[in-house]
Protein backbone atom coordinates (compact mmCIF):
# COMPACT_ATOMS: atom_id res chain seq x y z
CA UNK A 1 0.00 0.00 0.00
CA UNK A 2 1.29 3.67 -0.96
CA UNK A 3 2.04 5.78 1.86
CA UNK A 4 1.27 9.60 1.58
CA UNK A 5 4.32 11.72 2.35
CA UNK A 6 2.51 14.85 1.81
CA UNK A 7 3.68 17.69 4.33
CA UNK A 8 1.29 18.15 7.38
CA UNK A 9 1.40 21.27 10.34
CA UNK A 10 0.92 20.16 13.58
CA UNK A 11 -2.49 20.47 15.76
CA UNK A 12 -3.14 21.61 18.92
CA UNK A 13 -3.44 18.86 21.73
CA UNK A 14 -3.99 20.69 25.02
CA UNK A 15 -3.45 24.36 26.31
CA UNK A 16 -4.26 27.57 28.00
CA UNK A 17 -3.05 30.67 29.13
CA UNK A 18 0.32 29.48 29.77
CA UNK A 19 0.65 28.23 26.45
CA UNK A 20 -0.28 25.32 24.14
CA UNK A 21 0.89 21.46 23.33
CA UNK A 22 1.05 20.41 19.60
CA UNK A 23 1.26 17.19 17.84
CA UNK A 24 1.67 15.52 14.50
CA UNK A 25 -0.74 12.56 14.15
CA UNK A 26 -0.14 9.72 12.52
CA UNK A 27 -3.55 9.03 11.38
CA UNK A 28 -2.52 12.51 9.44
CA UNK A 29 1.02 12.01 8.46
CA UNK A 30 1.22 8.51 8.22
CA UNK A 31 5.21 8.02 8.16
CA UNK A 32 4.94 9.06 11.59
CA UNK A 33 3.61 5.36 12.28
CA UNK A 34 5.68 3.57 9.57
CA UNK A 35 8.46 4.95 10.74
CA UNK A 36 8.27 4.82 14.46
CA UNK A 37 8.72 8.80 15.08
CA UNK A 38 6.94 11.13 17.07
CA UNK A 39 6.63 14.57 15.98
CA UNK A 40 5.98 17.72 18.73
CA UNK A 41 6.17 20.79 19.43
CA UNK A 42 5.84 23.37 22.57
CA UNK A 43 4.73 26.80 23.13
CA UNK A 44 4.58 28.48 25.90
CA UNK A 45 3.50 32.12 26.62
CA UNK A 46 5.37 34.61 29.29
CA UNK A 47 5.30 32.99 32.50
CA UNK A 48 4.30 29.73 30.83
CA UNK A 49 5.43 26.67 33.07
CA UNK A 50 5.09 22.73 31.20
CA UNK A 51 4.71 20.72 34.23
CA UNK A 52 7.64 17.98 35.25
CA UNK A 53 6.66 14.99 33.16
CA UNK A 54 8.66 11.70 31.28
CA UNK A 55 7.60 10.51 28.17
CA UNK A 56 7.57 6.94 26.94
CA UNK A 57 9.89 7.94 24.14
CA UNK A 58 13.74 8.94 23.82
CA UNK A 59 13.94 12.51 21.77
CA UNK A 60 15.85 15.35 20.59
CA UNK A 61 14.12 19.11 21.67
CA UNK A 62 15.50 22.05 19.19
CA UNK A 63 14.39 25.69 20.40
CA UNK A 64 12.46 27.20 17.62
CA UNK A 65 12.36 30.28 18.85
CA UNK A 66 12.36 32.49 22.11
CA UNK A 67 14.39 32.34 25.65
CA UNK A 68 13.53 29.84 28.13
CA UNK A 69 14.77 27.45 30.81
CA UNK A 70 14.34 23.98 31.04
CA UNK A 71 15.31 21.33 34.18
CA UNK A 72 16.68 18.27 33.39
CA UNK A 73 17.24 15.35 35.45
CA UNK A 74 18.64 11.91 34.28
CA UNK A 75 17.69 8.69 36.23
CA UNK A 76 19.47 9.41 39.89
CA UNK A 77 21.14 12.47 39.04
CA UNK A 78 19.93 15.83 40.56
CA UNK A 79 18.52 18.49 38.55
CA UNK A 80 20.33 20.56 35.92
CA UNK A 81 18.50 23.90 35.09
CA UNK A 82 19.64 25.30 32.14
CA UNK A 83 19.30 28.27 30.03
CA UNK A 84 17.45 27.88 26.61
CA UNK A 85 17.70 30.07 23.25
CA UNK A 86 16.95 29.56 19.96
CA UNK A 87 19.38 27.45 18.01
CA UNK A 88 19.23 24.57 21.06
CA UNK A 89 19.68 21.34 20.22
CA UNK A 90 18.87 18.88 23.85
CA UNK A 91 18.78 15.07 23.69
CA UNK A 92 16.63 13.38 25.79
CA UNK A 93 16.94 9.78 26.62
CA UNK A 94 14.32 7.36 28.49
CA UNK A 95 13.55 7.96 31.49
CA UNK A 96 14.71 11.98 31.84
CA UNK A 97 12.08 13.99 33.22
CA UNK A 98 11.81 17.66 32.33
CA UNK A 99 9.91 21.42 32.43
CA UNK A 100 10.16 23.89 30.59
CA UNK A 101 9.49 27.56 31.67
CA UNK A 102 9.26 31.07 29.56
CA UNK A 103 10.02 34.42 31.79
CA UNK A 104 10.27 36.57 28.78
CA UNK A 105 8.08 38.30 26.32
CA UNK A 106 8.55 36.25 23.36
CA UNK A 107 6.85 33.10 23.30
CA UNK A 108 9.19 29.78 23.67
CA UNK A 109 8.80 27.09 21.05
CA UNK A 110 10.67 23.84 20.91
CA UNK A 111 10.27 20.98 18.47
CA UNK A 112 10.07 17.62 19.44
CA UNK A 113 10.97 14.20 17.50
CA UNK A 114 12.04 11.39 18.34
CA UNK A 115 11.72 7.77 17.90
CA UNK A 116 8.38 5.96 19.53
CA UNK A 117 9.56 2.14 18.65
CA UNK A 118 9.42 1.44 22.51
CA UNK A 119 6.25 3.98 22.97
CA UNK A 120 2.76 3.11 24.03
CA UNK A 121 1.46 4.10 20.26
CA UNK A 122 3.42 3.51 17.49
CA UNK A 123 4.10 7.65 16.01
CA UNK A 124 2.84 9.11 19.01
CA UNK A 125 4.99 10.63 21.99
CA UNK A 126 2.81 10.02 25.71
CA UNK A 127 3.74 12.02 28.27
CA UNK A 128 3.64 11.19 31.99
CA UNK A 129 2.76 13.85 34.46
CA UNK A 130 4.37 14.22 37.93
CA UNK A 131 2.01 16.76 38.87
CA UNK A 132 -0.98 18.41 37.10
CA UNK A 133 -4.41 17.74 36.92
CA UNK A 134 -3.79 14.22 35.12
CA UNK A 135 -0.04 13.98 37.01
CA UNK A 136 0.54 10.82 39.82
CA UNK A 137 -1.31 12.70 42.78
CA UNK A 138 -4.51 12.04 40.96
CA UNK A 139 -4.20 8.22 40.50
CA UNK A 140 -3.57 7.46 43.68
CA UNK A 141 -5.60 6.93 46.69
CA UNK A 142 -5.72 8.99 49.69
CA UNK A 143 -4.04 6.06 51.47
CA UNK A 144 -1.43 5.49 48.81
CA UNK A 145 -0.34 9.38 48.97
CA UNK A 146 0.03 9.70 52.61
CA UNK A 147 1.87 6.46 53.36
CA UNK A 148 4.15 7.08 50.24
CA UNK A 149 5.00 10.87 50.80
CA UNK A 150 4.60 10.63 54.81
CA UNK A 151 1.86 13.35 54.85
CA UNK A 152 -1.33 13.52 56.57
CA UNK A 153 -4.76 13.98 54.75
CA UNK A 154 -5.03 17.48 55.13
CA UNK A 155 -1.68 17.97 53.22
CA UNK A 156 -2.87 15.02 50.95
CA UNK A 157 -5.97 16.90 49.98
CA UNK A 158 -4.27 20.22 49.53
CA UNK A 159 -1.56 18.18 47.37
CA UNK A 160 -4.43 16.53 45.30
CA UNK A 161 -6.50 19.56 45.19
CA UNK A 162 -4.84 22.27 44.23
CA UNK A 163 -3.69 21.10 40.90
CA UNK A 164 -6.50 21.43 38.48
CA UNK A 165 -4.47 22.58 35.53
CA UNK A 166 -3.24 19.85 33.00
CA UNK A 167 -0.22 19.74 31.19
CA UNK A 168 1.06 23.96 31.37
CA UNK A 169 0.10 26.09 34.00
CA UNK A 170 1.03 30.29 34.02
CA UNK A 171 3.02 31.54 36.88
CA UNK A 172 2.28 35.07 38.80
CA UNK A 173 5.12 37.38 37.28
CA UNK A 174 6.53 37.78 40.78
CA UNK A 175 7.17 33.47 41.34
CA UNK A 176 11.09 32.93 40.96
CA UNK A 177 11.72 30.09 39.51
CA UNK A 178 15.33 27.89 39.87
CA UNK A 179 18.04 30.35 37.70
CA UNK A 180 19.89 28.14 35.43
CA UNK A 181 23.45 27.80 35.46
CA UNK A 182 26.16 28.09 32.80
CA UNK A 183 27.99 25.08 33.39
CA UNK A 184 24.75 23.18 33.40
CA UNK A 185 24.66 23.46 29.60
CA UNK A 186 27.82 21.19 28.78
CA UNK A 187 27.18 18.16 28.10
CA UNK A 188 23.28 18.58 27.27
CA UNK A 189 22.55 21.33 25.06
CA UNK A 190 24.33 22.32 21.66
CA UNK A 191 23.37 26.07 19.92
CA UNK A 192 23.09 24.80 16.42
CA UNK A 193 23.16 28.88 15.42
CA UNK A 194 26.64 29.10 16.59
CA UNK A 195 28.31 25.66 16.28
CA UNK A 196 31.51 25.40 13.72
CA UNK A 197 29.88 24.75 10.04
CA UNK A 198 30.36 21.41 8.76
CA UNK A 199 29.39 22.46 5.69
CA UNK A 200 29.55 26.12 4.15
CA UNK A 201 29.19 26.88 0.42
CA UNK A 202 28.97 30.21 -1.10
CA UNK A 203 25.49 31.04 -2.56
CA UNK A 204 24.49 27.69 -1.91
CA UNK A 205 24.09 27.20 2.01
CA UNK A 206 25.39 25.92 5.52
CA UNK A 207 25.32 22.77 7.44
CA UNK A 208 25.44 21.91 11.04
CA UNK A 209 25.41 18.26 12.39
CA UNK A 210 24.39 16.89 15.53
CA UNK A 211 26.31 13.89 16.48
CA UNK A 212 27.97 11.59 19.60
CA UNK A 213 31.01 13.97 18.99
CA UNK A 214 29.65 17.42 19.99
CA UNK A 215 26.79 16.09 22.14
CA UNK A 216 27.75 12.70 23.22
CA UNK A 217 23.95 11.77 24.60
CA UNK A 218 22.56 11.74 21.11
CA UNK A 219 24.08 8.24 21.32
CA UNK A 220 21.64 7.33 24.29
CA UNK A 221 18.83 8.70 22.20
CA UNK A 222 19.34 6.78 19.20
CA UNK A 223 19.07 9.99 16.93
CA UNK A 224 21.60 12.47 15.09
CA UNK A 225 20.11 15.84 13.33
CA UNK A 226 21.35 18.86 11.29
CA UNK A 227 20.41 21.99 11.01
CA UNK A 228 21.01 23.28 7.30
CA UNK A 229 20.14 26.52 6.05
CA UNK A 230 20.16 26.91 2.07
CA UNK A 231 20.55 30.53 0.33
CA UNK A 232 17.97 31.81 -2.07
CA UNK A 233 17.29 29.38 -4.91
CA UNK A 234 19.69 27.45 -4.66
CA UNK A 235 19.66 23.76 -4.49
CA UNK A 236 20.23 20.59 -2.51
CA UNK A 237 22.24 17.83 -3.98
CA UNK A 238 19.27 14.42 -4.37
CA UNK A 239 20.59 11.89 -1.83
CA UNK A 240 19.65 9.12 0.36
CA UNK A 241 20.80 7.54 3.73
CA UNK A 242 22.45 4.57 2.78
CA UNK A 243 22.30 2.89 6.52
CA UNK A 244 18.73 2.72 6.33
CA UNK A 245 18.00 5.50 8.47
CA UNK A 246 14.89 7.32 8.18
CA UNK A 247 15.41 11.11 7.86
CA UNK A 248 12.04 13.53 9.44
CA UNK A 249 12.41 17.05 8.18
CA UNK A 250 11.04 20.02 10.02
CA UNK A 251 10.41 23.53 7.94
CA UNK A 252 12.00 26.09 10.56
CA UNK A 253 11.94 28.96 8.00
CA UNK A 254 11.18 30.14 4.32
CA UNK A 255 9.87 27.80 1.68
CA UNK A 256 10.55 25.88 -1.33
CA UNK A 257 10.04 22.71 -3.55
CA UNK A 258 10.62 19.16 -2.59
CA UNK A 259 11.01 15.89 -5.43
CA UNK A 260 11.32 12.73 -3.42
CA UNK A 261 11.69 9.07 -5.92
CA UNK A 262 11.19 5.64 -4.57
CA UNK A 263 11.29 2.07 -5.87
CA UNK A 264 11.17 2.15 -9.52
CA UNK A 265 12.57 5.27 -9.91
CA UNK A 266 8.78 6.38 -9.24
CA UNK A 267 8.49 9.89 -8.47
CA UNK A 268 6.26 9.67 -4.99
CA UNK A 269 6.37 13.55 -3.73
CA UNK A 270 5.99 16.25 -5.82
CA UNK A 271 5.34 19.36 -3.42
CA UNK A 272 5.78 22.87 -2.07
CA UNK A 273 7.02 23.08 1.66
CA UNK A 274 7.12 26.27 4.43
CA UNK A 275 8.06 27.02 7.90
CA UNK A 276 6.01 24.56 10.34
CA UNK A 277 5.36 22.05 7.89
CA UNK A 278 6.57 18.03 8.73
CA UNK A 279 7.25 15.55 6.15
CA UNK A 280 9.38 11.96 6.16
CA UNK A 281 11.52 10.82 3.69
CA UNK A 282 11.45 6.77 3.72
CA UNK A 283 14.66 4.48 3.94
CA UNK A 284 16.83 4.45 0.57
CA UNK A 285 14.53 7.02 -1.12
CA UNK A 286 15.82 9.80 -2.93
CA UNK A 287 15.24 13.29 -1.89
CA UNK A 288 16.01 17.19 -3.10
CA UNK A 289 14.93 20.40 -2.50
CA UNK A 290 15.69 24.05 -4.38
CA UNK A 291 14.45 26.73 -2.59
CA UNK A 292 12.54 30.23 -2.83
CA UNK A 293 14.16 33.94 -3.23
CA UNK A 294 13.98 34.11 0.38
CA UNK A 295 15.94 31.17 1.63
CA UNK A 296 14.93 28.46 3.19
CA UNK A 297 16.25 26.23 6.59
CA UNK A 298 15.02 22.54 8.38
CA UNK A 299 15.99 20.69 10.89
CA UNK A 300 16.30 17.19 10.61
CA UNK A 301 16.68 13.77 12.58
CA UNK A 302 18.18 11.19 11.10
CA UNK A 303 16.74 7.79 13.00
CA UNK A 304 21.09 7.01 13.46
CA UNK A 305 23.56 8.73 15.96
CA UNK A 306 26.12 9.35 13.30
CA UNK A 307 24.12 8.94 9.83
CA UNK A 308 26.01 8.46 6.33
CA UNK A 309 24.68 10.00 2.88
CA UNK A 310 25.66 9.07 -0.26
CA UNK A 311 24.63 11.88 -2.58
CA UNK A 312 24.20 11.92 -6.71
CA UNK A 313 25.61 14.99 -7.70
CA UNK A 314 28.50 17.37 -6.75
CA UNK A 315 31.75 16.20 -6.10
CA UNK A 316 31.09 13.81 -3.70
CA UNK A 317 28.71 12.03 -6.37
CA UNK A 318 28.68 8.20 -6.23
CA UNK A 319 28.72 8.64 -10.07
CA UNK A 320 32.10 10.13 -10.13
CA UNK A 321 33.07 7.20 -8.11
CA UNK A 322 32.29 4.53 -11.02
CA UNK A 323 33.93 3.65 -14.08
CA UNK A 324 33.63 5.84 -17.51
CA UNK A 325 33.00 2.35 -18.97
CA UNK A 326 30.23 1.25 -16.56
CA UNK A 327 28.26 4.95 -17.34
CA UNK A 328 28.62 4.89 -20.66
CA UNK A 329 27.14 1.01 -20.32
CA UNK A 330 24.17 1.60 -18.10
CA UNK A 331 23.40 5.23 -19.15
CA UNK A 332 23.43 4.26 -23.18
CA UNK A 333 25.56 7.06 -23.89
CA UNK A 334 28.65 7.60 -25.79
CA UNK A 335 32.26 8.47 -23.94
CA UNK A 336 31.76 12.64 -24.89
CA UNK A 337 28.16 12.80 -23.51
CA UNK A 338 29.70 10.68 -20.12
CA UNK A 339 32.27 12.68 -19.81
CA UNK A 340 29.96 16.06 -19.86
CA UNK A 341 27.93 14.28 -17.49
CA UNK A 342 31.19 13.51 -15.17
CA UNK A 343 32.79 16.95 -15.12
CA UNK A 344 29.81 18.63 -14.14
CA UNK A 345 29.52 20.14 -10.23
CA UNK A 346 32.69 18.27 -10.42
CA UNK A 347 33.86 20.51 -8.02
CA UNK A 348 30.60 21.47 -5.66
CA UNK A 349 29.82 20.32 -2.69
CA UNK A 350 26.23 18.90 -1.92
CA UNK A 351 24.55 22.60 -2.49
CA UNK A 352 24.48 24.18 -5.76
CA UNK A 353 24.15 28.00 -6.11
CA UNK A 354 21.33 29.31 -8.33
CA UNK A 355 22.00 29.25 -12.55
CA UNK A 356 23.17 32.99 -13.24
Amino acid sequence: MEVDLSPKLCKKVYGGDGGSYYAWSPAELAMLKEGNIGAAKLALEKNGFALPRYSDSAKVAYVLQGNGVAGIVLPEKEERVVALKKGDAIALPFGVVSWWYNKEDTELVVLFLGDTSKAHKTGEFTDFFLTGSNGIFTGFSSEFVSRAWGVDDKAVKTLVGNQTAKGIVKLDGSFKMPEPKKESREGFVYNCEEAPLDVDIKDGGKVVLLNTKNLPLVAEVGLGADLVRLDGKAMCSPGFSCDSALQVTYIVSGSGRVQVVGVDGRRVLETTVKAGHLFIVPRFFVVSKICDPDGMSWFSIITTPNPIFTHLAGRTSVWKALSPQVLEASLKVSPDVEQLFRSMRMNEEIFFPPPK
